[in-house]
C-alpha cells in the first residue's frame, strides 16, 4: 500500500462515531453464503466499529475483531464488551497459526497488501478454512441514489469484480446480494462525512459537500420533508477456500 493509500485507510478514526452511525450493517444472506454451516471461530478483519462483527456474534460464533484505528475499536468494544478486539493489520495479524475457521473482510480488502495479506490470512486460518470478502455498494439505479452519486461520486467497487485470489486459496466464487437499508436523513450525513475522501478533502471541499446532501435532502421529491431513507444497496461476496 503506498503512503498516501494508508494515510486514508487511517483517517476513518477522525470520524469513527459517524462511521457508526452512517455505514450500514450487512444483510443475512450474504453471511449464510460467505459462511460455512460448520463454522465456529471467525477472524473480523478490518472490523471496524463492528458492524459485521455484530452480526456474527448474534450467530453464536467465536469471533476475534481485529482493526488497526483505535478509535474504532473503542466504539466495537462498547457494543461488544466480550468480543475480543485486538489492534492488527492484515499484514500482522496478532492470531496464532491455524486458529480460526474463516476469516471475513468487510468493505476493507482494497486498504490491504494482497501478497502479504493472504499469506497471514493462510497462516492463520485451519485447512480447508473460508476467506470471505464483502463489500456494499449503493445501487444507483433509483433516481436519488443516481444523484448523491453526482455529489459524492459514484459507487463504482472495482475490486469485487477485478480481485483474485491466488494460491493457496481455491474455488473462489462470486455472488451479489440486493437490499435495502432504512435510515434517517442525519445517518445519510453521517454515512457521507464517514467516506474517506470526504475526511482527507480540504475543510472547504468538505463543507460544501455535505451542504449539497443536505440540500438533496431538502428539494429532491423522493426526500424533501422525509423522516425515513430507504437506501438500496448491492452487496458484493467473493469467497475461497484455503487448500
Amino acid at each position: 500500500m503506498s503512503r498516501p493509500e494508508q494515510d486514508r485507510s487511517l483517517s476513518f478514526g477522525a470520524e469513527a462515531a459517524a462511521y457508526e452511525r452512517g455505514r450500514p450493517s450487512y444483510p443475512p444472506e450474504a453471511i449464510d453464503w460467505l459462511l460455512p454451516s460448520d463454522t465456529a471461530t471467525v477472524l473480523d478483519l478490518g472490523a471496524g466499529t463492528g458492524k459485521l462483527t455484530t452480526r456474527l456474534v448474534e450467530r453464536g460464533l467465536d469471533v476475534v475483531a481485529v482493526d488497526p484505528i483505535p478509535e474504532m475499536l473503542d466504539l466495537l468494544s462498547r457494543s461488544l464488551p466480550e468480543t475480543p478486539a485486538l489492534l492488527g493489520t492484515a499484514e500482522e495479524i496478532p492470531l496464532p497459526d491455524d486458529s480460526v475457521d474463516a476469516v471475513l473482510v468487510a468493505q476493507a480488502w482494497h486498504w490491504f497488501d494482497p501478497e502479504i495479506a493472504v499469506k497471514e490470512v493462510a497462516r492463520v486460518l485451519r485447512p480447508g478454512g473460508r476467506l470471505g470478502l464483502v463489500w456494499n455498494t449503493r445501487d444507483e439505479r433509483l433516481g436519488w441514489v443516481k444523484d448523491l452519486g453526482r455529489i459524492i461520486g459514484h459507487e463504482h467497487d472495482p475490486f469485487s469484480n477485478t480481485v483474485s485470489l491466488p494460491e493457496p486459496f481455491t474455488g473462489v466464487e462470486r455472488h451479489q446480494v440486493e437490499w435495502t437499508s432504512y435510515l434517517t436523513p442525519q445517518a445519510l450525513i453521517d454515512l457521507v462525512a464517514s467516506r474517506s475522501y470526504c475526511i482527507t478533502s480540504p475543510e472547504q471541499v468538505r463543507t460544501r459537500t455535505l451542504d449539497r446532501v443536505r440540500e438533496l435532502l431538502a428539494t429532491h421529491p423522493a426526500l424533501a420533508n422525509s423522516t425515513g431513507l430507504a437506501l438500496p444497496y448491492v452487496t458484493v461476496c467473493i469467497g475461497a477456500t484455503l487448500a
